[in-house]
């Protein structure tokens, strides 16, 4: 009898660790739900090189979670959002299309320029979104950044092309 209960010891062992391990995700999930503006582990820090130096946003890293429409290289490089009308106008617009997303936080806008945070619902990773009007050409650069990790699953390049068909919809 007490050879069965030895051999039950690594079981009952393993059962726990996969209840615990499945109580911390419920706990997890549940505060997500409750609180789903809260940071998490996942959030990051906030950048310190964003906004607009002579003309241009900041450059992507080299890592394939982020997209701008001022990068020299394909991976990165996306289509500036193209305006027409007064700057003011197409800030307004961008600001109503980003106001209208869930998880999203404009952080800085100003006549040119429009800072907003991003956050995925269940894990909180957060992502730095910029543009920045560029009055001369008529375009809205735009760069769109994850803030951990390697991949985004295309997240980044999706959410601009979204922005952008939302823009030229108005």
């Amino acid at each position: 009898m007490s050879t069965t209960n030895q051999e039950a010891t690594p079981t009952n062992r393993r059962l726990l660790r996969v209840m615990i391990i499945l109580g911390v995700f419920i706990v997890f999930i549940a505060v997500r739900v409750i609180f789903p503006d809260s940071p998490t582990i996942f959030a990051g820090t906030q950048p310190s090189n964003l906004g607009v130096s002579q003309d241009k946003l900041a450059l992507c890293p080299l890592t394939p979670n982020c997209v701008s429409s001022q990068s020299q290289d394909t991976e990165h490089y996306i289509d500036p959002i193209v305006y027409q009308g007064s700057p003011k106008t197409a800030i307004a617009s961008l600001q109503e299309i980003i106001n209208q997303q869930e998880q999203t936080k404009i952080i800085t806008v100003n006549d040119q320029y429009l800072y907003a945070q991003f956050s995925s619902r269940w894990l909180g990773f957060v992502d730095d979104v910029e543009f920045y009007l560029n009055d001369n050409k008529k375009v809205i650069e735009v760069r769109s950044a994850s803030r951990l990790g390697e991949s985004d699953f295309g997240v980044n390049r999706q959410r601009i092309e979204t922005i952008r068909q939302q823009f030229n919809s108005i």
